[in-house]
């Protein structure tokens, strides 16, 4: 039987060291390196969150926008990690809010535009994956 084990978000970007700095400097993610001649591709990870960045071959062209969204992040210690964030000066698109769907969350803007949320479960329940008590 087949399962599902890990997924990876892809980012495309328009200046791959600009973001790979943003990400690594800024969020704390580490690089797993970064590939092309010139590299055009990165990977990034923090704990079991990882990144592909995919810069935009097309010279001009724009990187793609999100309806909102690009990645939802599931944390603990939402507001340790907005105060560390803050500290390094991320934009902060979103202030932290508590939401109608049970998370403490709030949301940062990477260098392309792309809007990121982290959210805390505000009732999490033992066995279950954080902010999914509610499709239960």
């Amino acid at each position: 039987m087949s399962e599902l084990i890990r997924s990876m978000t892809v980012l495309q970007v328009a200046d791959l060291q600009r973001s790979l700095d943003f990400y690594t400097g800024r969020l704390g993610f580490s690089s797993h390196g970064s590939w092309g001649d010139p590299p055009c591709f990165a990977i990034v990870q923090r704990g079991a969150v990882t990144f592909a960045l995919d810069e935009t071959r097309e010279t001009g062209a724009p990187v793609p926008g999100n309806q909102y969204w690009a990645a939802y992040l599931y944390v603990t210690g939402v507001r340790d990690l907005l105060e560390s964030f803050r500290k390094a000066g991320v934009p902060i698109e979103r202030e932290l809010e508590e939401t109608p769907y049970g998370l403490l969350d709030f949301d940062i803007r990477d260098p392309d535009g792309h809007v990121i949320a982290f959210g805390e479960d505000l009732q999490p329940r033992p066995g279950v994956g954080p902010g999914l008590a509610r499709l239960d």
